[in-house]
């Protein structure tokens, strides 16, 4: 699918053009996605004595909060094929905050479990921000705008974590037992997920010349052909090595954030015996390096695509994904509060800049196939996620020896980017595309006489 007029620069603080007002929604829907998606995990201690849960249980639990994604995002990538990614951001918002709003509800582990299942599903929203900021901006940029709306919006797992134990006092100082105080305090999130999902059908177009509708009515845009197309484009992601290259690439990076947004709360908790404010606030600064970090990743990805073409994308990654394992192999032996914090935002430096770095690669792959592309590797993070769940849910396995274990694991999966290539022709091709945006971003800069 071939869009027509998108944006060959991010100018940043206008909402004039339709391609800034999608960029600037997708990054603040995709954040409050996370903010529903982990408001719970840094209120577990108070659920976990709440609810009676063993460290099994909660362990199942972590799983289940990111095992359903894996399938949505599977789903909703051809979706955004087929209807739009405007429709079906707005509809995976509405349908999320329920089970967020209702999770107060549960009573029981088998329930509470349930609910955490349902609301994986908002996970799904990163897919939607990836598509619809490729479909609105140019190969020079489009490395950057992934990686910062993706960034952004994962800026969403650390506020939460700092956010909700505040959103629980508040909720305290009305007179309410904790037992009811982390129940009506997770209505926050579900709230603002309406709120969101109102703004983005208003807001937004599926691409810079409209919807896909009313492009597919006009002829400017080839009609979605219904499940078989869909099915089509799937089949041909899947047959391509390559995707599941960065299958393992994103489960590496994005599985190992959702693991250490559901655990570092507890993690510091119970290692460094702190107070629950003060857990959630450095758990926090894990999640507050996406306001620039994955950014970084996606920064340097454009750079060294502009010096090296689309083999200069593929190393960085590679490169900056055996430094996170590096680093969360170091995190995992800090004893000393203040170096396991440092040593924490280094890896998460490194963790998030990977993630910019691999949807700096994935629109290359296959552009008739964004979608399904997109929502494969997607779910290489949540796979990652439930595989390291497996490592924390072990009685007999501390914390501290799966965090090594798993950056061991991360250090290994490294080797997979190298296995993302492309043809002459398609390096080629890439190759004049990055240059044509590069002088059509040059000639905007220059002013008329």
């Amino acid at each position: 699918m071939e869009i027509k007029n998108r944006a060959s620069r991010i100018t940043l603080f206008s909402l004039k053009s339709v391609q800034m007002r999608t960029f600037h929604l997708t990054w603040i829907s995709f954040f409050l996605c996370f903010f529903g998606w982990f408001g719970i995990a840094p209120l577990m201690p108070v659920v976990r004595e709440d609810l009676g849960l063993s460290k099994g249980e909660i362990g199942n639990i972590i799983i289940a909060s990111v095992a359903i994604t894996i399938l949505v995002r599977l789903i909703i990538g051809p979706l955004c094929d087929k209807l739009g990614p405007r429709k079906t951001y707005t509809g995976l918002l509405v349908l999320g905050a329920f089970p967020v709003m209702l999770i107060g509800l549960a009573d029981s582990y088998e329930t509470f479990l349930l609910f955490r299942l349902a609301i994986g599903a908002i996970g799904a929203s990163f897919v939607i921000t990836q598509y619809h900021t490729s479909v609105m901006f140019g190969p020079n940029v489009i490395g950057t705008a992934n990686a910062t709306t993706a960034g952004w919006g994962n800026l969403g797992g650390g506020i939460t974590q700092m956010v909700m134990p505040l959103v629980f006092a508040a909720v305290l100082m009305l007179g309410v037992e904790e037992t009811m105080g982390w129940r009506l305090a997770m209505v926050v999130p579900g709230v603002v997920l309406l709120v969101a999902a109102a703004l983005y059908w208003r807001y937004t177009t599926d691409c810079p010349d409209g919807n896909f509708a009313e492009l597919r009515a006009q002829g400017v845009l080839p009609e979605a052909k219904g499940d078989a197309s869909a099915s089509k484009t799937f089949k041909a992601a899947t047959k391509d090595p390559r995707v599941w290259a960065l299958f393992v690439v994103y489960a590496a990076c994005f599985g190992v954030e959702l693991t250490i947004n559901n655990i570092a709360a507890l993690y510091f908790f119970d290692r460094f015996t702190l107070d629950l404010k003060t857990a959630g606030i450095i758990a926090g600064l894990f999640g507050l390096m996406n306001i620039f970090a994955r950014t970084l990743g996606g920064v340097f990805s454009d750079r060294f695509a502009a010096r090296m073409g689309l083999r200069g994308r593929v190393w960085f990654l590679f490169v900056v994904l055996l430094c996170e394992g590096l680093a969360l192999m170091l995190f995992s032996q800090m004893s000393v509060l203040i170096l396991a914090v440092a040593t924490m935002v280094l890896f998460s430096l490194f963790v998030q800049m990977a993630e910019g770095a691999t949807f700096g690669v994935v629109p290359f792959i296959n552009r008739k196939a964004l979608g399904a592309v997109a929502g494969i590797v997607g779910a290489g993070g949540n796979v990652g996620a439930v595989a390291a769940g497996f490592l924390f849910k072990t009685e007999g396995l501390s914390y501290q020896d799966g965090l090594f274990y798993l950056g061991c694991a991360v250090a290994v999966a490294s080797f997979a980017a190298l296995a993302v290539r492309f043809s002459p022709q398609v390096a080629a091709e890439e190759g004049e595309r990055f240059a044509s945006a590069q002088r059509e971003r040059s000639m905007a800069a220059v002013p008329a006489e």
